[in-house]
Order: structure tokens, then sequence, then C-alpha cells
């Protein structure tokens, strides 16, 4: 068999509800859950477990929330034994693979995380920025329209997914502009995202400013498990990369695709999606099979998923 890499969602993966199995069946999930609680000063498993979709939403409280339960299932997987060989999270969820990989503390994690989000939301007005996924059109005819576009403001990609999806950011009206391109150039979709923020576009770069300070404060320590990067789509190449790379990720493009390509042709094949939703199992899935790769793909978001790759993988 070849190498189980473990990856961490990102924002808009939250649901309410999620990670309460297995706060209700495994003490080592409770305790992220308290933790999390005691580090914010705030009841995490009422946010998570019965939270509405509009607090949810709220950047500050989404990153937290799944950082949380993504971590407590971790958690859990550890207990059962399941282990990895590599690790990556997509935008948020890097912070979620560096826990895992031992080069941030889970408590320090989480405060970070819900600066990040409030960082993330007061650096441009509500209204000032959009964000939208492009379906179906190749790269450097995207890039075409991003370029095309721009006379009407800021565009820029934000998350190159897969083959078939990248999302775009920036301003609105050229945002929009960029959207209505695409879909003339041929995109099977341009589709503007209900996000409060513009993402991964340099207008967060004062976002970025704000996060270093506080990733200052954190103690930083050097992989103990190969964390792919988002902003390298690279190894992580020791503890002194860790905070340009977060700062640098707020800004500029997550390279999803080129991340997964990479732990491909380091020997991954198995890859196991850990916390909420099933997002990058369908990216990974259309990469691989881009690539002619095959490879096994898992979701941990429930017990009964858990049983399942317990029958399955033994690391």
């Amino acid at each position: 068999m070849g190498k189980v890499a473990f990856v961490f969602p990102g924002q808009g993966a939250q649901y309410s509800g999620m990670g309460k199995e297995f706060y209700e069946n495994f003490s080592v999930a409770r305790r992220v859950f308290e933790q999390a609680s005691d580090r914010l000063g705030m009841d995490m498993k009422a946010l998570c477990f019965e939270g509405t979709e509009e607090d949810l939403k709220k950047t500050e409280n989404t990153q937290p929330a799944i950082l949380t339960t993504s971590v407590a299932l971790l958690e859990v997987l550890e207990v059962e034994g399941i282990q990895c060989d590599m690790t990556a999270g997509l935008s948020l969820g890097e912070y979620t693979s560096l826990v895992s990989s031992g080069v941030l503390d889970f408590e320090d994690a989480v405060a970070i995380v819900q600066k990040r989000g409030r960082y993330m939301q007061e650096a441009v007005p509500e209204g000032v920025g959009a964000m939208a996924a492009i379906l179906g059109l190749d790269k450097a005819i995207l890039l075409g329209c991003i370029q095309q576009a721009s006379i009407h403001g800021i565009v820029e990609v934000a998350n190159y997914n897969s083959p078939a999806q990248i999302v775009i950011s920036g301003e609105v009206e050229a945002v929009k502009a960029a959207a209505e391109l695409a879909k003339a150039k041929g995109a099977r979709k341009a589709v503007i995202l209900p996000v409060s923020a513009p993402f991964h576009s340099s207008l967060l770069k004062p976002a970025g400013r704000k996060l270093e300070t506080e990733l200052r404060k954190a103690l930083i320590k050097s992989p103990e498990i190969p964390v792919i990067t988002n902003t390298e789509a690279r190894m992580l190449e020791d503890e002194y990369h860790v905070i340009p790379n977060l700062v640098k990720q707020v800004s500029q493009s997550v390279k999803w695709q080129e991340s997964m390509e990479y732990m491909m042709a380091e020997g991954v094949d198995t890859f196991i999606e850990i916390g909420p939703g099933k997002t990058l199992s369908g990216f990974i899935k259309r990469i691989a099979k881009d690539n002619n790769q095959s490879v096994h793909m898992m979701n941990i978001e429930n017990i009964q998923d858990l049983k399942g790759l317990s029958q399955r993988i033994r690391v």
C-alpha cells in the first residue's frame, strides 16, 4: 500500500451539528471542545451543535468552529491508531494540518484562527469584495478573462481547487465582469459565492499583517509529519517558514490542485478527509482522474465513517 494523507477542509464546510457524535462518544473529542471553549471564552459545543446558519457563517465563528471539529475528529483517529505520512489543509484547513503535525498547539491555533477570521472580515468593507467559482474552464482562458476584467478593479485567482473548479476573488465589479467573460468563453458555470469578504486576494494584505503579529506570539515547532503548504504546494521546510507561509496564504492563491498532485507524486494513494463536508474528496477525485492516478478517498465526519475506515485501514 502507498502513503496515507490526512486532508482538512476550510471555510464553507460548516454545518450545525458537526462533530456532535464524536463529542458524545469520545472523551478525547470532548476535551478538544472544552479546550476551545476555555481558550476563547465561548461555548464551542453550542456553536457547533446548535448554532444557526447565521451564527456559523460569521467568519470569526466559522474558523474556530471548523478547526475545533476537525481536531476533535483527528484526536479520535489517533486514539484508534490511524496515522498519516503527509498532511495538507485547504486555506483554514492548513491550521488543522499544522496542529496535526505538531507545529502549532491546538489552543494557540484556535485563538489565532478566531482573530484571522475577524481580521479577514475587517480588511474590506462589506459589499466591496466578492468571490466567484468558475467551473469547467481551462486555466489559461480564465487567466485571460481575469486580465480583461481587471480594468474594472482588482480580480485574482483565490483557489486552484481542481481541473474543474477555480475560484476568483476581488472587487465586486471586476469579479462580476470576469465571471461574465468566463461564461462567454465556455465556462460550464460561473457562480458568485455567498461570502462576506474577498478571501485570498491582495485586498486582504492588511489582514495578513495583523495576523503576523498574532502568529509571533505562538510557540511554533518544526513539523513531525510533512505538511504541504497552500502557497508553495511543496513540503513545509521548517518552523521558520510557517509564519511567512500563513501570512501570504491570506492574500495569495491557494494551490490545492498542485498540492494534491505533489502528494500523489510523493506516493500518496490514500486520502482521508477529516472534518465537516466532502468538498475536498470531490476535488481530489477529479485531480486524480485528470492525472490518471488511482486513489482511495475516505471521509470522516461521523461514527459510521470511522467504523468503515477502521476496518479498511490500520497504518
